[in-house]
């Protein structure tokens, strides 16, 4: 999902919205006042991946599991309140953690492109975060680098 390239390109992301076709989504576009580009998701408000003009991006999987929470909060949430945030990657980290159970499975990754700092959040087996050093990192919908058959297909 993201390659760190060199000086030039500092991250690439590929992301496909790996959700029901049946939700509906606004196409890219920039939204909140002009602050955010992204897709939205027209039934929580959320996005999956946005960006902000002041070097903040973020994006989000759901993780596949057998069970759902009754009365999650929409996980679409979590990048926008990152995007919105000043707070660093980490200290947003630290704050999803505390309240990741009121969500159904996701992995979350936190990008401030000025500071250089990519973290990696996530709630399932249980709730943690760590920084993602340079590299190409995959992110399915298990864990970062998991070796998930799309990834050892493709």
């Amino acid at each position: 999902m993201m390659l760190l390239l060199n000086k030039h390109w500092m991250q690439l992301i590929l992301h496909n919205r790996d959700e029901f076709y049946y939700r509906p989504t606004e196409p890219l576009g920039w939204w909140a006042g002009d602050i955010i580009l992204g897709g939205r998701d027209e039934l929580g408000g959320g996005t999956w991946l946005g960006s902000t003009r002041d070097g903040r991006v973020a994006f989000l999987t759901n993780f596949r599991e057998v069970e759902s929470l009754p009365e999650p909060k929409t996980r679409g949430d979590l990048p926008l309140r990152f995007l919105q945030s000043k707070k660093s990657p980490q200290e947003f980290a630290e704050q999803i953690v505390e309240e990741a159970h009121v969500y159904n499975g996701f992995n979350l990754v936190c990008v401030d492109i000025c500071s250089s700092t990519m973290v990696y959040v996530f709630n399932r087996p249980k709730p943690g975060y760590f920084s993602v050093t340079p590299g190409i990192h995959v992110l399915t919908n298990a864990a970062l680098d998991a070796p998930w058959p799309k990834v050892i297909n493709s």
